[in-house]
């Protein structure tokens, strides 16, 4: 009996775990996710986590590139925005189109695309990465939007480093005054810009 008192004593003291109904709970947070329950502090949580965590990958087929690497210099800093380039892009959530898209670099924009984590977004960065710039009339180029939905267009050939920290900020007020991060999350994806359907592979030029 003594020893029974103590092992419950014990017991009280390390604390007790009570398992309910994990289904239910389950159920219930999907609910508050999806926003059927009263919006939360959890979508704001999760908007404000992502716009202070953009992890750009940069796709450079161009010259912006230069101006791209001069945003992340000592000079401009836009580490202090809270985006940092990344290299793999299944670590990385918004990605950086930088110059003109071919109909072969089509392909990789779109494998890259589909490889990154949601919520993903898309910045579209000079004049030939907007319409072509002066290829504007080649057969071989495709616009970036019938490939993957950009949130924001940089004019400019090319435009300059502030450009690019300001479409950074821009894609923030988005973020955050639209819930888009979250919204994602709950509806697994995006009403207002969805993933353009594709008339054709883009990738059919190597897979024959």
């Amino acid at each position: 009996m003594a020893q029974e008192e103590a092992a419950a004593k014990a017991a009280s003291r390390r604390g007790r775990v009570y398992v309910g109904n994990l289904e239910q709970v389950a159920k219930s947070a999907r609910k508050i996710l999806l926003g059927e329950v009263k919006p939360s502090a959890v979508g704001k949580l999760v908007d404000w986590g992502t716009l202070f965590s953009l992890w750009p990958v940069h796709f450079t087929t161009s010259c912006c590139g230069c101006e791209f690497a001069a945003t992340w210099s000592p000079r401009f800093d836009a580490e202090r925005y809270g985006a940092l380039p990344w290299l793999a892009p299944r670590q990385t959530n918004l990605i950086i189109i930088e110059g003109t898209v071919t109909k072969k670099m089509a392909c990789a924009l779109r494998l890259v695309w589909e490889q990154m984590p949601h919520p993903k977004f898309a910045i579209a960065m000079g004049a030939c990465a907007l319409d072509g710039g002066i290829f504007y009339n080649s057969y071989n180029i495709v616009r970036p939007w019938e490939i993957v939905p950009v949130d924001i267009y940089i004019p400019g050939c090319p435009p300059r480093p502030e450009a690019l920290a300001r479409a950074i900020v821009e894609l923030q007020k988005l973020i955050k005054e639209k819930g888009l991060a979250s919204l994602w999350i709950s509806k697994g994806k995006r009403e207002d810009k969805p993933t353009p359907k594709l008339k054709e592979d883009p990738c059919s030029w190597w897979r024959g």
